[in-house]
């Protein structure tokens, strides 16, 4: 079993991961909050360690992903007073939405995916620990986490307590001790339509004490990698860590692992700035499979620029993959491709770089079309390949898409080469066009014109 590194935000270097029990892993992923489908960025994490699952189970261990959906936050209740639902409504009819689309990437379910709205009595507890070890206070209903009582808050964001804004507004600000505590519980408030039963009164649970309670709960403490964007290192990582440390006198997790921002027009991708691209839509616009492709395509610690341009350098490298593979046969490799498999799976150890493990799966391409072009007499065989996608989850591209084109594109195609034969290029290349935007592909070749689904 090789070494396997991924960079720990914590201590800011690459670490290796150490299973607490050979051979098994556990990680957290933080989900989204379900006011609102979700869009691009949101399903970068979902890919990512999703992605990063398939390569450990591909490296022998036995992973135990949980990805916890938020349906209990001030967002939702804001999101629902322009709706005729409640905010409970709200969110279950969100998180149907978010399994939908999630779905539509074909990458298989989170083994759990808990609701904060199920984990009320762990967290209640969680809290409990946490007053009656003194690092917590009620106020006026409200319990809040007094920061000064933990001396290492701060660590995993490397920031200081002075320079530090929790983001709660003034909100519940005459009730904390210090402006850098924050709510593990808040008291109801009038037009909030749900809550529960505490030790401190009726409330609900503030968000980052959601996340530590489900995570304890279904992978226990100290388990092997807690993920997400890197725009929840604070407040909210560094809140679960402080709570769970602070209440349970051990660490969460021992590896924090964050991936960067998908960007629109340079700035962050999110449902508050108003700048998303939504999920289903991109599947839509672009295929799946270019959609995983161009995810792929950046170091998942790093930004991600969403525009046309990417996108379409995604789609190219679909027909690519799927070119190369019409004609290979099942089953064995050529001599040169063992180097080259190695290459990927050694990229993905080392903090699981995919562009990298990417540029050795083009390679691989490469040599094979070499092959080809040379009419070599041996048949090129796809195993290889076929093992590289898989951990991508873009083996679907080894074999033939079976659907049949619509009516709809079979007369435009029709139409187009009707134009052709008038000479008529302008009005078929608009055609074309339409074609496309369709989710068609015209290949002509010297048979005649040939309709590929575009990135499924």
């Amino acid at each position: 079993m090789r070494q396997i590194l991924l960079h720990d935000t914590l201590t800011g270097g690459l670490r290796p991961l150490q299973p607490r029990q050979p051979g098994r892993v556990g990680i957290y992923v933080c989900g989204p909050t379900v006011y609102g489908r979700i869009h691009v960025g949101n399903a970068r994490p979902y890919v990512v360690f999703s992605l990063l699952k398939r390569f450990l189970v591909h490296e022998g261990f036995e992973v135990t992903l949980v990805m916890n959906i938020t349906d209990i936050n001030d967002k939702i209740y804001a999101a629902a007073r322009d709706t005729p639902l409640s905010s409970i409504e709200l969110a279950a009819a969100m998180t149907e939405e978010y399994v939908q689309d999630t779905d539509a990437l074909e990458l298989g379910r989170p083994d759990h995916e808990p609701l904060a709205s199920e984990m009320i009595e762990p967290i209640i507890e969680l809290i409990e620990q946490l007053v009656k070890s003194s690092h917590a206070y009620p106020a006026d209903g409200d319990v809040y986490f007094s920061v000064s009582s933990y001396p290492p808050y701060g660590q995993l964001s490397h920031r200081r307590v002075e320079e530090l804004d929790q983001g709660e507004g003034v909100q519940g600000a005459k009730r904390k001790r210090d402006p850098a505590d924050f709510a593990l519980w808040k008291a109801y408030k009038p037009g909030e339509d749900s809550s529960w039963e505490s030790p401190w009164g009726r409330g609900r649970p503030g968000w980052h004490i959601e996340c530590s309670a489900m995570a304890e709960q279904l992978l226990g403490l100290v388990f092997e990698v807690h993920g997400g964007g890197s725009d929840l290192i604070f407040p909210h990582h560094e809140n679960e860590a402080a709570q769970t440390e602070a209440a349970r006198g051990t660490p969460l997790a021992r590896l924090w692992v964050h991936n960067g921002m998908v960007n629109l027009d340079r700035e962050k991708m999110a449902k508050s700035g108003g700048n998303i691209f939504l999920l289903h839509e991109a599947i839509s616009t672009y295929g799946r499979d270019a959609l995983i492709l161009y995810l792929c395509g950046g170091h998942y610690r790093q930004p991600l620029e969403f525009d046309p341009e990417h996108l379409a350098a995604a789609q190219v490298g679909v027909r690519r993959i799927r070119d190369a593979a019409r004609g290979l046969t099942v089953g064995s490799s050529p001599r040169w491709s063992a180097p080259l498999r190695e290459r990927f799976f050694e990229a993905l150890a080392d903090d699981f770089h995919t562009p990298a493990a990417l540029a050795a799966v083009f390679d691989w391409v490469r040599e094979a079309n070499r092959d080809r072009a040379s009419g070599a007499p041996a048949a090129v065989g796809d195993a290889d390949l076929r093992e590289m996608l898989s951990v991508l989850a873009l083996e679907n591209l080894l074999g033939e898409d079976e659907r049949e084109p619509p009516s709809d594109v079979l007369e435009l195609l029709e139409e187009r080469e009707r134009l052709r034969r008038a000479r008529d290029y302008q009005e078929a290349d608009a055609v074309r066009e339409r074609i496309t935007a369709l989710g068609w592909e015209v290949r002509d070749s010297p048979t005649g014109p040939e309709l590929l689904p575009l990135g499924r």
